[in-house]
């Protein structure tokens, strides 16, 4: 009869208790899938989905995390599959409704990721988007920093990320890894779950060692958790050298079917077929078989001593990275195996699972019982970590115009940053609040004077050795008193800074009011992190600039199309773009009034570079009829010029009104009299008509106003971007349609030959007009 040579370790009173308290985490979030998919009723026959396995590995990371580390300062982002650990954890430490447990992925129950919006327990960063919730917490980081050196407050705390391994492949991990402000922030940790598995199969090649020394080069501690100390002390004995080398050149889906082995079957395959087969054989053979299967499955990232040392040894002067490695499914029937992602353990599996770790499956919901270790612990941890209600600020007053009405030759983009300015002279206290964020394009985007004005915001202040320089025209003053943050140059960097900024509100009671301004063409590839944010209830403005084939001579790639129906689909966000300067500055005062409140939301600004005419917007002189005139601004359209009679309506957005209104002035004097209607928000007037049938909730005055119905005539829409953007005008009064704008990519030339080559010219609007007009 074989027995086991490893020593038996002193006893722990409370690592014994943690063991318990896993136990009761993997049999909650395993039992929360369960019924989801197998005792609640389901009608439609539908999957429900949950993943037991994705959860299963994390569940001793958690456990050690939570009952162990947490404090109630410090923010966990929680992998998207492992969504039932989390709302396990919360139940068991008095912050979720036992109700809750039964209605995963129900209609107003828990959410199929962590919402921190939707969900009723306390959830830190919503996930789901895979690599996007990884990273939230390093923008989070510079968030609370920037509020902690702006008002004060000294909100401390570790920023935590439990990332799959599998969000190692996103792009988005290694822009914000990479970014150099990053090697600053030492509250951010990461814990990478190792399983070594995706989807749908074992990572053959998971080249753990590149990834560590990829981290290791951008500033970060590394810290491996591999074996366990079951293993380690195995390796120490004779053959046990052997034995480690054995294992650590397993290929992992040989280690994977290790895994699938009865404890025979284990015995014949890990000694392997090497000159040290016998030594590892020898030493095997000293095991019982229940130690022998015991140790095969001792990794780092399920063994609570070495989790517990690892966190015990966080640098928190640099970031720090955790690589445990892990068993995907670990604990379960299905553990290890390589389609075990969205597997569901049967019912009599759930019956041998609540026997092992002593829970009765008829009552699977029961909690520790009163007086007992466990339930002292959770009360204990539950005490620890529960935070002071947080008392939002109410942001300042933002006005709604400066007085000032432009004149000569300008564009949208500059009214941007002499807006921002104008702001810190009229409302300084509301200027205060402001955040811009550029990735790397502050002077070509016009923030310049806004920058030499706020300063840089950096970690520390940092010596501008061009202060003296008398041809040096953008200031760059580095310091914690900045209210400029420069990234590097992704756009996806960009928006996760912004979506954090703009959640201080909820988080630590101070609002903001950050704007990142990134060239338009690239709001596409920035749009997935930008959204997120705003499900996560972060508040931004995102402006886009320069837009549009109107950057001509830049040519296509530069040129974007489809950025104004982006605006109008996405939910949270208000979309403008604005044809003059007032009208600008009064949209980026509109959108600053609605960021850092409970109901607040998102804007998008689509700017231009190319200069307009300021006097064509003909501004009210009156006060009473400029300020109607800004209310229909902001409310998404306004009567640019009345005909008499008219025979055709032209609808016209941002950069084009110059062609729309020299259009009109022609078909007048050809006996075709056109009104001219300036569209600022396609967005609002799709909203307002969707009101009107009935559909949602918004008001819809604005349509009477800008398309009142004894006016009403053949319509001409022009932008520049995709032509489908107003071609729902058409249906506030039912009349004749066409639509001109942009369908394909566009090319380098001048304003003239490319709006010519798009239709955008005054020639194709006036043939427009009369081909509708009939």
């Amino acid at each position: 009869m074989r027995t086991s040579t490893l020593t038996t370790r002193p006893p722990n009173v409370e690592y014994d208790v943690l063991r318990r308290i896993e136990d009761r985490v993997l049999w909650l979030s395993t039992a929360m899938v369960h019924h989801a998919n197998r005792v609640r009723p389901n009608p439609s026959g539908l999957k429900v989905g949950g993943h037991q396995a994705s959860s299963a590995s994390l569940v001793s990371i958690m456990s050690t995390l939570w009952f162990r580390h947490l404090r109630p300062q410090d923010r966990v982002s929680v992998k998207p599959h492992a969504s039932p650990v989390l709302h396990a954890i919360n139940y068991l430490l008095g912050e979720l409704d036992a109700s809750y447990l039964t209605r995963l992925r129900e209609f107003g129950g828990l959410e199929s990721y962590p919402s921190r919006i939707k969900d009723p327990d306390p959830v830190d960063y919503s996930t789901g988007s895979v690599g996007i919730g990884a990273t939230a917490p390093i923008w989070g980081a510079i968030a609370r920093r920037y509020v902690d050196s702006t008002f004060g407050g000294s909100h401390g705390g570790r920023q935590y990320s439990l990332v799959g391994d599998a969000e190692l492949d996103e792009g988005a991990v290694w822009e914000a890894i990479l970014d150099p402000s990053v090697s600053e922030l030492g509250e951010v940790v990461w814990v990478v779950d190792l399983n070594r598995q995706s989807l749908d199969r074992v990572v053959p090649h998971l080249a753990a060692d590149r990834l560590r020394g990829m981290f290791a080069s951008a500033g970060w501690q590394v810290l491996t958790l591999k074996y366990g100390g079951l293993l380690e002390e195995l390796f120490s004995q004779p053959g046990g050298g052997a034995l480690r080398a054995r294992i650590d050149a397993m290929p992992n889906p040989e280690y994977q079917r290790m895994l699938r082995c009865d404890a025979a079957q284990l015995r014949e395959r890990l000694p392997g077929d090497g000159a040290d087969a016998g030594a590892i054989a020898e030493l095997i053979t000293r095991l019982d078989d229940s130690a022998l299967l015991a140790a095969i499955r001792n990794l780092g990232g399920h063994d609570l001593g070495t989790l517990d040392r690892a966190f015990a040894a966080i640098d928190d002067t640099r970031p720090t990275v955790i690589f445990a490695y892990t068993i995907k499914g670990y604990g379960l029937a299905t553990e290890g195996h390589p389609q075990n992602h969205s597997s569901l353990l049967t019912t009599d599996q759930m019956r041998e699972l609540a026997e092992r770790l002593g829970v009765d499956p008829d009552e699977p919901w029961r909690r520790f019982p009163d007086g007992g270790d466990a339930a002292i612990l959770c009360a204990t941890v539950a005490d620890r970590l529960r935070r002071q209600p947080t008392s939002a600020r109410r942001p300042p007053a933002v006005p709604t115009d400066f007085g000032r009405t432009p004149s000569g030759t300008s564009t949208t983009q500059a009214a941007l940053g002499r807006a921002l300015l104008d702001l810190t002279r009229a409302a300084p206290e509301a200027a205060q609040r402001v955040v811009t964020v550029s990735p790397d394009v502050s002077s070509s985007t016009n923030l310049g004077g806004w920058v030499n004005k706020v300063g840089v915001w950096s970690v520390t202040e940092r010596r501008n050795w061009f202060a003296d320089d008398a041809e040096t025209i953008l200031h760059w003053r580095e310091s914690p008193a900045g209210q400029h943050i420069e990234l590097g140059i992704a756009e996806t960097n960009l928006v996760g800074l912004i979506g954090e900024l703009g959640t201080t509100w909820s988080r630590w009671g101070e609002p903001l009011f950050p704007i990142g301004v990134v060239y338009d063409p690239f709001v596409g590839r920035a749009l997935e992190p930008w959204s997120y944010g705003i499900y996560a209830g972060g508040q931004s403005i995102l402006v886009g600039t320069p837009s549009g084939v109107s950057l001509a001579p830049e040519g296509g790639a530069h040129q974007s199309i489809i950025t104004p129906s982006i605006g109008m689909e996405q939910p949270g966000c208000v979309a403008y773009e604005p044809a003059f300067a007032i009208d600008t500055e009064w949209v980026l005062l509109a959108g600053l009034a609605r960021l850092g409140r409970p109901d607040g939301s998102s804007v998008y600004l689509r700017l231009s570079t190319r200069p307009v005419d300021q006097t064509l917007a003909a501004v009210p002189a009156d006060p009473a009829a400029r300020e109607r005139r800004r209310r229909q601004v902001v409310a998404g359209a306004y009567p640019l010029r009345h005909a008499e009679s008219p025979k055709v309506t032209i609808a016209a957005m941002g950069a084009v009104v110059t062609e729309a209104l020299a259009a009109a002035d022609r078909l007048d004097r050809m006996g075709v009299p056109a009104d001219v209607v300036c569209v600022t928000s396609p967005d609002l007037l799709y909203r307002a008509l969707r009101a009107r049938q009935g559909h949602e909730q918004a008001e819809n005055w604005i349509l009477d106003q800008a398309f009142p119905a004894e006016r009403a005539a053949p319509l001409v829409t022009v932008l520049d971007g995709h032509p489908h953007t107003l071609a729902f005008l058409s249906a506030v009064h039912r009349v004749p349609i066409t639509s001109l704008g942009v369908t394909d990519f566009g090319r380098s030339g001048s304003i003239e030959d490319v709006y010519r080559h798009h239709r955008l010219d005054t020639d194709s609007i006036i043939q427009a007009a009369l081909d509708v007009a009939g």
